[in-house]
Formats: C-alpha cells, sequence, structure tokens
C-alpha cells in the first residue's frame, strides 16, 4: 500500500490458463464419483462423470445442429440442471452463451436476442406468469430472423421447439475434441446484459479466462474443496449463479446445490438441512428473508460454514446477524460489477469482523483497484471518489458497442464502476454511493433510462422521470413521476399496467405520480434527489 488509494492483489492462486470445458473434463477425472450437482425441484442428482457425459451429449448435439465455435447460443430458463449443461455444453464447443434474464417480457427478450445474433434458443416452456413459448411464438421469425432453432425444456412438446431430449443422442467424442482443439481461454464465451443509462441493456462480453478464473478465485476466498455442497438459490442467468456457483464449484470440486427454480427462502433452508450444504449464497434481501423465518429455529443450518453476499449493500445489522443465526462464522462480501465477471474485491474469512461487516473486502488476487477524482488522479486514501479496477477479469467488452466500451474502459485497461467508493491503509474498499443514478433492487441493478424510454411509449405521457426510493424488504423500489399530455386524463394505475407483461416485473414501477413538472435546476435538468426527497417524505407521511 502507499499513500495513494491503490491495491494490487496477490498472485496466489495462479491463474488458470484452460478453457472452461477444459476444468470440467479435469473435474470429473479428478473426482468422478463425488457429488457435482443436485436440482432439488427435478429430483436430479449428478456426479461430476454423469454432468461431463450430459455435457457431451447435448454439446454434441449442438455441433450436429451445426453450431460452432463463435456462434451464440440463448438460454430463457429459470434455475435447472440443463441451465447449467448448457453453460458447460457451449463451453466445450466454443459457442458464445447469451443469458437472458427469466423475468424479461416480449421487448425485452427481442432486444437481447436480436442485438447479439443468437442462432440457437434454449428455452422454459413457462416460468411465473410468463408464457415463453406463447411470447415466442407471437414475435415469430419476422422480429427474430436470425433465430433458426429453438430449443423447449421440459416434457412437453411444442410446434417449432426440438426437445431437449432429442437435442443430443449420443456423444461424439471424436468430434468433440476436434472442436476443443480449436479453441482459446481467450475466447468469447459469454454474453451477460447489463442496463445502461443510455436506455438498452448492453452486452458484456466474456471470456473463459475471465469468468473460470474469477470462479476460482472466489471459491478459493471461502476456502472450497470438494467435502463443500454450495446452496445456490441465487439465479444462474447472472454471474453470482454462473461463476461464482457453478465455476467456484468446477474448480474446486465443492458440489452445486439448487433448491429451486427461484428463490424461495423456505426452499434455501430446506436444501442447506437435507444436503448439509455449508456454503450459502445470496444478495442481502434474501438473507433477510431467510432471517425472518418465522420458524427458522426449526431448521438445523449447523452445516454452514461460509459463503458470499454480495450484488446490493448489505446492512451491518443483516451480516452480524447471518454469522450469528445462520452458523455463518466465515460469511464473506463481495463486490464487483458483470463486466468485471464480477468480483474484484471480497473479504476473507479470517478478516477482523468489523471490517468484514463494513466493507468489501479488500483487491482479489491477480487484480488492481483505485479510488480516483474527477479528473482521474489517484485520490489519497480515504478520500471518496470513484471506484476503478483492472486485471484478467475486466471484459472484452460491449457486444457490437465500441463506443460504451471505451466510455467504460479507459486506453490503460481501467474499468469505471460509477460507484463512489474509499481504501483505507490497509486496503479495504468501502462503496459509499453511486454516481450513476442506479437503482438497486433486492440485487437487480436497475438503470432509470430505460424505464423512462419504455415509458414514454405510452401516448398519454409527455415525460416521465423515474428514480429509487428507500423501501425496508428490497433497499430500494422504482418511482417513476410522469407528465400526463395536454388533455390527456392519465391515472397511476394505467402506468403501472402499460409496464406489466412488457417490461420485468422488478422494473415495473411500485410508486407512481402525475405531476404537473418536475423539480428541474435553473439550467432545466431534473433534479431527482430532490423528486427522491419529497417522495420518501410522502411515503412516511402515509405510513405513519
Amino acid at each position: 500500500m502507499t499513500e495513494l488509494s491503490y491495491s494490487k492483489g496477490s498472485t496466489q492462486p495462479p491463474l488458470l490458463d484452460h478453457t472452461i470445458g477444459a476444468a470440467l473434463e479435469l473435474a470429473a477425472a479428478q473426482w468422478p464419483n463425488n457429488l457435482a450437482l443436485v436440482s432439488r425441484h427435478q429430483a436430479i442428482r449428478w456426479t461430476w462423470a454423469a454432468l461431463n457425459d450430459e455435457v457431451d451429449r447435448i454439446a454434441s448435439g449442438l455441433l450436429a445442429q451445426g453450431v460452432s465455435k463463435g456462434d451464440r447460443v440463448g438460454i430463457w430458463a429459470p434455475n435447472c440442471a440443463e441451465w447449467t449443461v448448457t453453460q458447460f455444453a457451449t463451453a466445450k464447443i466454443g459457442a458464445i452463451l447469451v443469458t437472458i434474464n427469466p423475468a424479461y417480457r416480449l421487448s425485452e427478450v427481442e432486444y437481447a436476442i436480436n442485438k447479439v445474433g443468437c442462432s440457437v434458443l434454449v428455452t422454459a416452456a413457462a416460468f411465473k406468469t410468463s408464457n415463453y413459448i406463447g411470447m415466442l411464438r407471437e414475435l415469430g421469425p419476422e422480429r427474430l430472423p436470425q433465430l433458426r432453432l429453438m430449443v423447449s425444456l421440459g416434457s412437453g412438446h411444442h410446434e417449432g421447439f426440438m426437445p431437449w431430449e432429442a437435442l443430443g443422442t449420443d456423444r461424439d467424442a471424436e468430434r468433440l475434441r476436434a472442436a476443443a482443439v480449436a479453441l482459446d481461454c481467450n475466447d468469447a464465451i459469454n454474453v451477460q446484459f447489463t442496463s445502461g443509462t443510455t436506455g438498452f441493456p448492453k452486452g458484456a462480453t466474456l471470456t473463459h479466462r475471465n469468468i473460470l478464473n474469477n470462479g476460482l478465485q472466489c471459491g478459493s476466498m471461502i476456502k472450497l474443496t470438494p467435502d463443500d455442497r454450495i446452496c445456490i438459490p441465487v439465479p444462474l442467468y447472472h454471474c453470482f449463479g454462473m461463476v461464482l456457483g457453478n465455476l467456484a464449484a468446477v474448480t474446486t470440486g465443492a458440489a452445486m446445490i439448487y433448491p429451486g427454480e427461484a428463490y424461495d427462502p423456505r426452499l434455501a433452508l430446506e436444501a442447506v438441512q437435507a444436503e448439509g450444504c455449508t456454503a450459502l449464497y445470496g444478495v442481502p434481501t434474501m438473507f433477510i428473508t431467510i432471517l425472518n423465518q418465522p420458524d427458522l429455529a426449526d431448521y438445523d443450518v449447523s452445516t454452514l460454514r461460509t459463503g458470499v453476499m454480495a450484488g446490493s449493500p448489505c446492512p451491518i445489522a443483516t451480516m452480524r446477524e447471518v454469522i450469528g443465526k445462520l452458523n455463518m462464522a466465515e460469511v464473506t462480501i463481495g463486490y464487483g460489477m458483470t463486466e468485471t465477471s464480477p468480483l474484484t474485491t471480497q473479504t476473507a474469512t479470517d478478516d477482523p469482523l468489523e471490517e468484514r461487516v463494513s466493507t468489501v473486502g479488500r483487491v482479489h488476487p491477480h487484480a488492481e483497484a483505485k479510488i480516483v477524482g474527477p479528473d482521474g488522479a489517484t485520490l489519497p486514501l480515504g478520500e471518496q471518489g470513484e471506484y476503478c479496477s483492472r486485471g484478467y477479469a475486466v471484459m472484452l467488452g460491449y457486444w457490437d458497442d465500441p463506443a460504451k466500451t471505451a466510455e467504460a474502459i479507459d486506453s490503460d485497461g481501467w474499468m469505471h464502476s460509477g460507484d463512489l467508493a474509499t481504501m483505507d491503509a490497509q486496503g479495504y474498499v468501502r462503496i459509499t454511493g453511486r454516481i450513476k443514478d442506479m437503482i438497486i433492487r433486492g440485487g437487480e441493478n436497475i438503470y432509470p433510462r430505460e424505464i423512462e424510454e419504455f415509458l414514454l411509449t405510452h401516448p398519454a405521457i409527455a415525460d416521465a422521470q423515474v428514480f429509487g426510493v428507500t423501501d425496508e424488504k428490497y433497499g430500494e423500489e422504482v418511482c417513476a413521476w410522469v407528465i400526463a399530455r395536454p388533455g390527456a386524463a392519465l391515472a397511476p394505475e394505467q402506468v403501472v399496467d402499460h409496464c406489466r407483461g412488457q417490461i420485468a416485473h422488478y422494473k415495473v414501477p411500485r410508486h407512481v405520480r402525475v405531476v404537473d413538472a418536475f423539480t428541474m435546476t435553473v439550467t432545466g435538468k431534473a433534479q431527482k434527489f430532490e423528486m427522491r426527497k419529497a417522495m420518501e417524505a410522502e411515503l412516511a407521511a402515509s405510513s405513519r
């Protein structure tokens, strides 16, 4: 450390220079009969050897369907064993996995598929209130021109969709070996959408080396071994599930335990108890709901040891409760972003309690971190500025968007987070706020501009401002102030109805106000912080 807010991580454990497919082959060779994956809602239990066989079957099937290195294969499904098989199967043949949020609706899934040019889509038939098959049929080939094959999960057969079981009839070992030879760990292998302040999601493009190593570093930080079992209630479509969960497992031999299709505190506790989980992952909101289960004391959580809490700032009181009530004495807090695979800082299992509950830890191995001022200069220790990181974990860039890539990654390779932070003399980082006006609702990153642009498609809305307001359960909730067009009648319920089914449920405004004008600066810029203050005061008054 110096007197400046800069830190460089250690060089241990060494970085891996092989592909994700090779990592699975190694796991299957090293721990063939060890438990690899449990999908409790599907009654699936696979060893590493069995998982590898199923991956090879599907990888062979994709090759037989003409999928090759660099092709984009989308997956639109909740947590399930097939999701993970698709993740590893695409990696074995060099196809780029495009992860699509299960909550996406028509306009969002259309944009995602077309933005990256998916030629194949693996999809669930439905999830919660979303009829995926129906939505894809509504979009049709006219609106999804590059999509040539759709594979449906589940037992049902749907016209125009290939059933999952028909995708791979047997493994073609020779063809798989030939495909593997053509791969490089620096190849792009995953595109994850992250919303942008310009309104449209950007496709963070990540390599084998990016995400495989981030999984390894995270797993090493929480001391995972083949004796560990990770309870993964976080979504697989996000880096938290597929990298910190699945790829931490494949690099350490720990087992992946999926409690259900989607997060449910009771299912998470049941999985911990039934499977003897030693690690539990979640965003703070998830841990809060687990801690608030009225019968929490009836569950046996004695096997828990560690875990990762990330995705949004964690209340210190919650962290202390997790340690005390869930037996997670070695729980860690991680910080990062999709664009950095995701983690660049993490607390250690043996850090002093105060640092473990009040900071996001120190910089990861093989990474650098610094805090900079508005002029880009590194600030002295303790001063607040923008958190930046550099190293193996930084993405290749945003898919087909060099301008946005250049805005995010500077000429020296530093990824600018948009988050405000401080760094102390021991290298511990504290996240203090956000430069961007991003909303974090229960771990989901929401960018107001995206919702504002969608609201403006309503014929009665002349202007819209979206911002976050404090919420006890989710940390923040989405609030929209809208101005009606002259002569138009507009009620808050109409605004909400306009959003439902068209944008993801967590982006639908919880609070809507129809106003005559926004709070503005003298130069005509909307003052969202003033609107937030006024809205929070109104909500507080109404709750008394």
